[in-house]
């Protein structure tokens, strides 16, 4: 029963997908939905950007080891990432009405900063994808006889077909309905789990001393390091085309804005369900949670629960899984076709040839992830680093360019490379602090540095948000 209402939902999502290829007609309608999307759209799209394994299985396996401090990365810092972008990030870019973050880099520095950006920008998004088909393969594992393997294959077929035909339409409406169920899900098996444990009270006692601490101890290491973990996805996710998308995919800059307020509150409030689950999973299982953490939520569902309330639950962790997979899987996609193959081959591709590309750089991204989550199969491990991979490269010249018209085009170039370096240099090294706040830093000071020494000629300088490409 639960393996046909789950079957049933998919053929659901792909049958979406393929009704919204009607909506495409050219590659604006496949990145950006044509730029129509009503508030309610956008800001579900908004919540399910990252809302997916990491929360669900990751961010609540951490939680029972290192309390609200091991969390702070997500839900707390995504939610801070979405209320950035909308007050600070939002405006400017949406403005330019270009079709990538590559599109921007080249508003702002030129063809050069473009083509390398979107270079660093492709990569984060492969261990980013695979950790999502990792999280559905293991849901499939649990409900049949497949194998790890079988379910990435399945599981990204069926991704890859939606997101193939319809784009950012499919996206968004799929959205929509995923969000719905989350909430619907999570907010049950909360009830649930609350009523079976004799309140949410004998829960929370049951936490381990430390668990409910938000703050770090008072000295500075603790909070530097504190700030950090605030930056991964808070910082990190702001220069990334996932979010952007999303966001330039509103019909009107009001929506838009309003549209990363609702998600950003949306984000925290809903990403702490999870968590709430997994201390009463702990409390009344705790057979399950010495045996895997990363699998308590569905093995407690599973074993424990009514039939309906494991088809919402599922329905819930499948519908957050291939929201966020859907997302990762057209950001390279665009950025590959937008921003390294059509200023090489765009004057011999029309409309119909480059929608063509870009559906098909879907399935190269899709096969390359495919190919990392079968080689590492560890959620966490895959998600972390590529929120970090944008923050030390692109944060700073994005920055730079959207806030300082000094802001040259070799000192961006100086930002992302020397920021990189520096980061691999220092995850190299023991150090007290997490590797990217230093990195970062650098990546500021070459920003500086490199703007003074070589600053913008003015007579070569790249379009301003304000003129027409």
């Amino acid at each position: 029963m639960l393996l046909t209402a789950i079957i049933i939902y998919l053929l659901i999502t792909v049958a979406i997908g393929a009704w919204s290829s009607k909506l495409v007609k050219n590659s604006n309608d496949f990145v950006l939905a044509g730029r129509k999307l009503p508030l309610f759209l956008s800001a579900s799209a908004l919540f399910a950007t990252w809302f997916g394994s990491e929360t669900i299985f990751g961010a609540s396996a951490e939680y029972l080891e290192s309390g609200l401090q091991g969390v702070i990365e997500d839900p707390f810092g995504a939610a801070l990432c979405l209320i950035l972008f909308g007050a600070f990030f939002l405006k400017p870019m949406y403005r330019m009405n270009v079709l990538t973050l590559g599109d921007v880099y080249k508003k702002l520095f030129g063809k050069r900063v473009e083509f390398i950006s979107s270079l660093f920008m492709i990569p984060a998004y492969f261990g980013y994808v695979a950790a999502q088909l990792v999280a559905l393969a293991l849901i499939f594992t649990s409900l049949t006889d497949l194998s790890i393997s079988q379910g990435i294959m399945i599981s990204a077929a069926i991704v890859v077909f939606y997101t193939f035909l319809g784009g950012m339409w499919a996206i968004s409406i799929t959205d929509f309905i995923q969000t719905t169920l989350i909430v619907v899900g999570l907010v049950w098996v909360s009830v649930l789990v609350a009523q079976k444990a004799g309140g949410v009270m004998p829960i929370l006692e049951s936490a381990p001393e430390g668990s409910f601490q938000f703050f770090p101890d008072a000295n500075p290491i603790s909070w530097l390091n504190y700030l950090g973990a605030w930056m991964v996805i808070g910082l990190g996710s702001i220069p990334s085309q996932d979010i952007y998308q999303r966001v330039m995919s509103s019909k009107s800059e009001k929506v838009a804005i309003k549209s990363t307020y609702l998600a950003g509150i949306f984000y925290v409030t809903v990403g702490i369900l999870p968590l709430f689950i997994a201390l009463g999973a702990k409390f009344l299982y705790p057979e399950i949670y010495l045996e895997n953490k990363q699998m308590l939520l569905p093995e407690m569902v599973l074993l424990h629960s009514g039939m309906h309330v494991q088809i919402l639950f599922f329905g819930a962790l499948i519908s957050a899984i291939m929201s966020t997979t859907s997302s990762g899987l057209l950001a390279p996609a665009a950025i590959l076709s937008e921003n390294l193959i059509k200023p090489y081959f765009g004057k011999r591709l029309d409309e119909k040839h480059f929608l063509l590309i870009l559906r098909c750089n879907i399935i190269v991204v899709a096969l390359i992830a495919t190919l990392l989550a079968q080689w590492k199969t560890n959620i966490y491990e895959l998600v972390a680093g590529a929120s970090i991979l944008l923050m030390v490269s692109l944060l700073v010249p994005l920055t730079a360019g959207l806030y300082w018209k000094k802001a040259s085009e070799v000192g961006a170039l100086m930002s992302i490379i020397l920021g990189m370096i520096a980061y691999i240099i220092f995850e190299m090294i023991e150090l007290p602090i997490y590797s990217h706040i230093p990195a970062l830093g650098i990546s500021a000071i070459a920003m500086l540095v490199g703007t003074l020494i070589f600053p913008k000629n003015k007579s070569h300088a790249p379009l301003s948000h304000h003129q027409t490409p």
